[in-house]
């Protein structure tokens, strides 16, 4: 309560509202208190919280999504806030600006946010030096691989491999994001010729790079379910590790009129309006792989009871972003509590 009546309050009404300013301010001071964090537990503990998913033991299931903190500025602070594993990126090969501004919208009535931001981010081998510094994380670490904007489309396996070259020894897991809507053409690798290149060249670079990885691919909650299908099919032609679902939405389901006004913004949508159709998109592949394929499932997160049903639905592991947003720290304990019955 203190979080959504005071704080929250307050940062978003800092720099006039100015919402990418605002969070560039707040990963600012999370990165300016990293060093302390890393000292600091503030998270629920418990033996029941903690699970092995693809081959990986996670303290507990609430993770932080790509996002928020793309280049790795704050990773201790997550850790510190209870976090059983955090995702960098989406990182590019080459680094970018994004997209131009204004890209990030809240929409606060509906509780979520557009953006379009673009995959800014300072590049792979900036984000290598940043972890190769920092060292080993108390929680395990993904990183999320995209396209950069200046490569066509028909490149995008040897952009991909760049990034994973660079990173490789980083990376506890590596999620393949195809999904964003904000980088032209980027959704077109989900088809299943363009992911069966794309899955190829990536298991071949961790085949020269002598380990393999556990690989995640991200997909889209606006993918019918036959596109899913024919997705899943090539995952596991290719032992996909994982899936994470969902990305953003271009639908605009679920706002409300308070925040009619921003509905029109391009981008990608999340948030609560999300939440019931990132559950059938998890519920959907847990069904047609058997449950066999791990699932982190991401979409709407903003109470533990959203997390129950995320994880009844067939989710192995969860993310949260916006949730964390507009409930604060608090959201990730809360969650934690719950899981252990509390």
């Amino acid at each position: 309560m203190i979080y959504r009546n005071v704080v929250r309050k307050a940062l978003f009404s800092l720099h006039d509202g100015d919402a990418e300013r605002v969070h560039e301010t707040t990963l600012d001071l999370a990165s300016k208190v990293s060093p302390l964090a890393a000292r600091v537990n503030l998270g629920v503990r418990g033996p029941g919280l903690a699970r092995t998913v693809f081959g990986v033991r996670f303290p507990n299931p609430v993770g932080l999504a790509a996002g928020l903190d793309k280049n790795g500025r704050a990773l201790p602070a997550w850790a510190a806030l209870g976090f059983g594993f955090v995702e960098v990126g989406t990182v590019t090969a080459k680094a970018q600006p994004g997209n131009p501004l204004p890209r990030l919208f809240r929409l606060r009535g509906s509780e979520a946010i557009i953006n379009r931001m673009g995959f800014n981010n300072e590049g792979a081998q900036a984000l290598a030096d940043r972890l190769e510094a920092l060292g080993p994380l108390p929680v395990p670490l993904g990183i999320s691989l995209g396209k950069s904007k200046v490569t066509p489309v028909e490149e995008a396996e040897e952009d991909y491999r760049l990034s994973l070259r660079a990173l490789h020894r980083h990376g506890d897991y590596f999620a393949v994001n195809i999904s964003s809507p904000n980088t032209p053409g980027l959704r077109a690798l989900q088809d299943r010729a363009a992911l069966d290149r794309l899955l190829s060249a990536l298991n071949a670079e961790m085949a020269e790079l002598g380990a393999r990885k556990p690989l995640l691919v991200k997909i889209a909650p606006d993918l019918t379910e036959a596109a899913i299908g024919e997705l899943l099919e090539v995952c596991e032609a290719h032992g996909v590790d994982g899936l994470i679902a969902t990305n953003t939405t271009l639908s605009r389901d679920g706002v409300v009129a308070q925040d009619a006004h921003l509905a029109d913004q391009a981008g990608g949508l999340s948030g609560r309006p999300l939440a019931a159709r990132a559950r059938e998109v998890v519920r959907f592949v847990s069904r047609e792989t058997g449950g066999k394929l791990p699932i982190v499932g991401v979409g709407g997160i903003a109470s533990a009871d959203d997390a129950k049903r995320m994880l009844d639905a067939g989710a192995s592991l969860l993310q949260v972003y916006t949730g964390f947003i507009y409930e604060g720290p608090g959201l990730v304990r809360r969650i934690n509590r719950s899981l252990l019955g509390g």
